[in-house]
């Protein structure tokens, strides 16, 4: 899967660029004092203070697809659903009112706490795992034998995390080069510019950004740290928009930092994981609904879906179709749902989100 969506990272392991004792300058370690870094309450050492109880739950990130993720997924008392995605806890909430036990996953411990305070009032009906989706089946319950009559992923950024300059997701704001959605990602934003080969820099632009300019990009960040090394997000941006100039309302600079984004975090590596780890976490009859916003996203689900819901494979030459040995999804909705009007207006983020829907069957082995 990882190969139909990203041919050359199919094979590619995950590689710890940094020692952070030994960090080049450019990295997150050696953007602040590192006396403050640990006077900060959050993991991120450029991370100013933060007190959660100052954010109103809408205001950490607003959830997508709130009626259809409640419609389709059909929690319920007695129900246990994974939200595998947990961000700032909207789309668990809703499942916890409908009386589910909900387990939120997150590889942010910013996250984690901040849902922990907020969903505080469900009890032990709520609770958390660190972690990234992908692993899934690392969680303790799993691992015992429990299974999950809902999967919900959600694989947005947090607006939370886009907005925060410390986090150094934004080329509209200073911040450092981090782009993590967690402590446990291998690498940061300034080890990819700072140290990666011009080729594979290259290749995550056109991949993961299909970014058009990718050469030129790619050659200018090349020229521009032999010079002196990436330390900010508008030090980045300011050299892409060198590069290639700008044109129209969109920054230069929107889909090198998408790509740099999903390569720091291995997002598609990670769906793929995910994706194959599903069927065996879901109870027959479980739902699993996926919400991407990304074109590359959303095709490795596709196709991923489509296969695992087709009984019959025929190829050309085949005297008769055979049985496929994958079948295990029923699609419970053709095609991707997008959201309403007035779903957009409200929340404009929402406007390249996805939702597909799909029911794990009750096969006989």
């Amino acid at each position: 899967m990882v190969r139909a969506a990203s041919r050359w990272l199919s094979a590619r392991p995950s590689q710890n660029f940094l020692s952070r004792q030994g960090a080049t300058p450019g990295t997150v370690s050696r953007f602040v004092d590192q006396t403050d870094a640990c006077a900060a309450p959050g993991w991120l050492s450029a991370q100013a203070p933060v007190s959660f109880s100052e954010i109103a739950p809408g205001d950490y990130h607003l959830p997508v697809f709130p009626a259809e993720t409640a419609e389709w997924m059909a929690a319920g008392e007695g129900k246990f659903i994974i939200d595998g995605t947990l961000g700032g806890g909207g789309h668990s909430e809703i499942f916890l009112k409908t009386g589910a036990r909900v387990l939120g996953v997150d590889r942010d411990p910013e996250a984690l706490a901040h849902a922990r305070k907020r969903l505080a009032p469900f009890g032990e009906r709520f609770s958390t795992w660190e972690g990234n989706f992908s692993a899934l089946r690392e969680i303790p319950e799993i691992q015992e034998g429990a299974r999950a009559d809902g999967i919900l992923m959600d694989l947005g950024v947090s607006s939370r995390q886009l907005d925060s300059a410390a986090r150094g997701f934004s080329f509209m704001r200073e911040g450092p080069l981090d782009m993590r959605m967690g402590p446990s990602s291998p690498r940061t934003a300034a080890d990819i510019v700072n140290q990666w080969p011009e080729a594979d820099i290259v290749r995550i632009l056109f991949e993961y950004g299909e970014e058009s300019k990718a050469r030129r990009i790619a050659g200018a960040i090349i020229k521009q740290r032999s010079i002196q090394p990436f330390k900010t997000t508008l030090d980045l941006a300011s050299c892409i928009e060198r590069a290639i100039g700008r044109h129209g309302k969109t920054h230069p600079a929107t889909k090198t930092f998408q790509a740099i984004r999903m390569a720091v975090n291995e997002e598609l590596e990670s769906l793929a994981t995910a994706l194959a780890a599903a069927p065996h976490i879901l109870k027959p009859g479980g739902k699993l609904l996926i919400i991407t916003f990304h074109s590359l996203e959303d095709r490795m689900v596709k196709r991923f879906l489509k296969h695992r819901s087709t009984p019959f494979l025929d190829e050309p030459g085949w005297p008769e179709p055979k049985p496929n040995p994958d079948y295990q999804f029923q699609l419970l909705a053709r095609k991707a749902i997008l959201p309403t009007a007035e779903e957009t207006s409200l929340n404009p983020r929402a406007r390249s989100a996805k939702l597909r829907v799909a029911q794990l069957l009750a096969l006989k082995s």
